[in-house]
C-alpha cells in the first residue's frame, strides 16, 4: 500500500499519515448489505456504556462470511469495508451464481481461486480444521467451536500461530495478543494474515478526521465537574485527589476486571501486560 504525500502546511499535516486505497472497490453487492442504526455506545437500556461515541458517516453494513466451511469462488475484487479495519473479498460462487464477501488475507489478488474445506490445499485464502493445517502456519479468522464462524483474529493485520497439536483433540494457538490458548482441531481457520497491515502505521493527523469514523472528543475527568465525574470539581486544576477511577467510580489503570469464567481452563498463558504509569 502506498502512502499519501501530504504538504506540510500546518502541524496537523506535518504528522499525518495515511494511505492510498485506489486499488479497492467501493460497488457493493446489493443482496449483500443492509442499512443499520448505530448504538453510539449505549446498551439495550439507552445507558453510555463506552464513552466517546457519536455521529460520524452513514455506513451500510457489509454481511460477511465468517462461516467458511465447505466453500469455494474466485475473486472478483478487493473492497474497502468502512465498519472494519481490514479490507474483504468479493467472491463469485460460480457453482451457486452467487457473490458473497470474506474476509480478504494480504496477498489475494483478483482472480485468485479460493476454498474452505477439509480437502482445501494449503493455499492463502483456504480455510481447513486445525487438525489439516501443518504446524508453525500462520492463521486467522479461527472459530471457538466445530462449525461455528470464526471469531478470533479479524482485525487489520492481525495473525495467529498453530503451536502444537495435542492427543486430547485441541491444538496451542498463539494469538497476536501473546495469549496461548487451547481450540478444539475441528474447528476451522482461514491461511494467512488479515489485510491492510499498515493499518496501525496510520496517524488521522486531525480531530475532523476522527470525528467522520464515530469518534468523539475525549474529556479527562479532572477537568469536568463533580456531577460529571468522581474526579471533578475543585478549586484550579487539581490532581483528582484519589487513585485514577472511572466514571462509575471503579479503579482503573491495571486492575484485573475479567469475570473468572470457565473458559480460564482453555487459556494456558494470558497475554502480555502493559507498564501502566500508576
Amino acid at each position: 500500500m502506498i502512502q499519501k504525500i501530504i504538504k506540510p502546511t500546518t502541524s496537523s499535516q506535518r504528522q499525518t499519515v495515511l494511505f492510498k486505497n485506489d486499488f479497492l472497490s467501493k460497488l457493493p453487492i446489493k443482496k449483500e448489505i443492509k442499512g443499520f442504526q448505530r448504538s453510539n455506545g449505549r446498551n439495550n437500556q439507552g445507558k453510555i456504556t463506552v464513552r466517546h461515541r457519536g455521529g460520524g458517516h452513514k455506513r451500510l453494513y457489509r454481511n460477511i462470511q465468517f462461516n467458511r466451511i465447505n466453500t469455494q469462488g474466485i475473486v472478483q475484487a478487493i473492497c474497502y469495508d468502512p465498519n472494519r479495519s481490514a479490507n474483504i473479498a468479493n467472491i463469485l460462487d460460480v457453482e451457486k451464481n452467487k457473490n458473497y464477501y470474506i474476509l480478504a488475507p494480504d496477498g489475494l489478488k483478483i482472480q485468485d481461486k479460493i476454498k474452505s474445506g477439509a480437502n482445501a490445499t494449503l493455499k492463502i485464502g483456504n480455510a481447513l480444521p486445525l487438525n489439516n493445517i501443518p504446524i508453525g502456519s500462520t492463521i486467522h479468522n479461527i472459530s471457538l467451536d466445530p462449525f461455528s464462524k470464526g471469531k478470533l483474529i479479524r482485525s487489520a493485520g492481525t495473525s495467529a500461530q498453530l503451536l502444537q497439536k495435542q492427543t486430547n483433540n485441541y491444538a496451542k494457538i498463539r494469538l497476536n495478543s501473546g495469549e496461548l490458548r487451547l481450540i478444539l482441531l475441528s474447528c476451522y481457520a482461514t491461511l494467512g494474515v488479515v489485510s491492510n497491515i499498515n493499518h496501525k502505521k496510520k496517524k488521522l493527523g486531525k480531530a475532523g478526521r476522527a470525528r467522520w469514523l464515530n469518534r468523539r472528543p475525549h474529556v479527562r475527568g479532572v477537568a469536568m465537574n463533580p456531577v460529571d465525574h468522581p474526579h471533578g470539581g475543585g478549586e484550579g486544576k487539581t490532581s483528582g485527589g484519589r487513585p485514577s477511577v472511572s466514571p462509575q467510580g471503579k479503579i482503573t489503570k491495571g486492575k484485573p476486571t475479567r469475570s473468572k469464567k470457565k473458559t480460564n481452563k482453555f487459556i494456558l498463558e494470558f497475554r502480555k501486560k502493559k507498564n501502566v504509569k500508576k
